[in-house]
């Protein structure tokens, strides 16, 4: 095999991994000169064989490189160049081309951490192409290595995306303990950093579902009529994936709504707190406002200030300005009892 690119962690042509499969067999390594002889080969092996290459996009080599060995395959070519990543699953060149939305391999509940995985795969090949490492696809190679067995390329891209559930329950498992920590600190004074945190826990959510969602429906009405290459068996698998997926999609939309009610009742907190601190200041403009108007009438530096050759001037001051305060403290109280 070519040496191991450090920069791009593939070989000169972008080949991160290749394996080859036969039924009931663990997974064979296979080198860019096997794949190149692999994907050439116009007649499928007798005895049921099948490769799985996984290329990564960010070598500038490997589109050229597939280019030349794929073939006709427009539809897969444009998938990779198209401003859209949404999640989907299409029939195209008597091959399945999709592409699949996932997290990066050290995922930290950041939007900007979910990439795209390209997928094409027909009777005895699947090709799996991406610009960043991503958790479920090497989860998907580790479990090869372990020795795991697949008999069709269908089942290795049911494996694909029953990972990727399971990746998003995990995600899902987190931000709800994450929400819960913030739902028993509600009560405490850390009412900011928890909006913060339910900010970019939905943003991260919201991001989620928006690239995912389309992924059961498109699975689902594909399934509704496979290829006649696909076996009734991985079309079963691919339902199972389908529904595994629902099922998160399901739970990630019920811990949006959750954290929509704990963002709206912090909200509520925040705001009651703000009208605290308003009438606690309108109380003291209020209370402060009779001293404020006789000091600013007996400190003109004009003639004819009463009291001003009294003795007893000060303490006659202090009395008049003591009643209005009561007065006013006492007309500020009523009026918040009557509300």
């Amino acid at each position: 095999m070519l040496p191991t690119s450090p920069a791009y962690g593939s070989d000169r042509s972008g080949l991160i991994s290749g394996f080859l499969f036969r039924p009931g067999t663990a997974g064979i390594p296979l080198d860019t000169g096997m794949a190149a002889h692999w994907l050439r080969a116009t007649r499928p092996e007798e005895d049921g064989a099948f490769a799985w290459f996984h290329f990564n996009l960010a070598n500038a080599a490997t589109e050229r490189w597939l280019k030349e060995h794929l073939g006709e395959m427009e539809a897969f070519f444009d998938a990779l160049h198209e401003g859209s990543r949404s999640t989907r699953i299409e029939y195209a060149h008597d091959a399945l081309i999709a592409v699949v939305n996932d997290v990066l391999y050290e995922f930290d509940f950041e939007p900007s951490q979910i990439a795209t995985l390209w997928v094409v795969a027909d009777e005895r090949t699947l090709v799996t192409a991406r610009l960043q490492p991503l958790r479920s696809i090497d989860r998907l190679r580790a479990a090869v290595r372990r020795g795991e067995t697949f008999d069709t390329p269908v089942a290795l891209l049911a494996h694909l995306l029953r990972d990727q559930a399971d990746v998003l329950i995990q995600i899902v498992r987190l931000a709800t303990a994450r929400v819960d920590d913030v739902e028993d600190t509600l009560l405490a004074e850390r009412i900011q950093r928890s909006r913060a945190k339910l900010g970019a826990l939905r943003r991260v959510l919201v991001r989620l579902r928006r690239l995912l969602a389309p992924e059961p429906g498109a699975l689902f009405r594909l399934l509704n009529q496979p290829p006649a290459w696909i076996s009734t068996e991985n079309v079963a698998e691919l339902r199972h994936a389908t529904e595994e997926f629902s099922a998160v999609l399901a739970d990630m939309t019920a811990l949006q709504e959750r954290i929509k009610l704990l963002q709206e009742e912090i909200a509520a907190r925040v705001t009651e707190e703000t009208n605290r601190s308003v009438v606690v200041l309108t109380l003291v403009t209020v209370l402060a406002l009779p001293i404020n108007m006789i000091a600013g009438l007996l400190g003109m530096n004009v003639g004819g200030i009463p009291l001003a050759e009294d003795g007893h001037g000060f303490w006659i001051i202090v009395a008049i300005i003591a009643s209005f305060t009561g007065l006013a403290a006492g007309w500020v109280f009523r009026r918040r009892q009557e509300d």
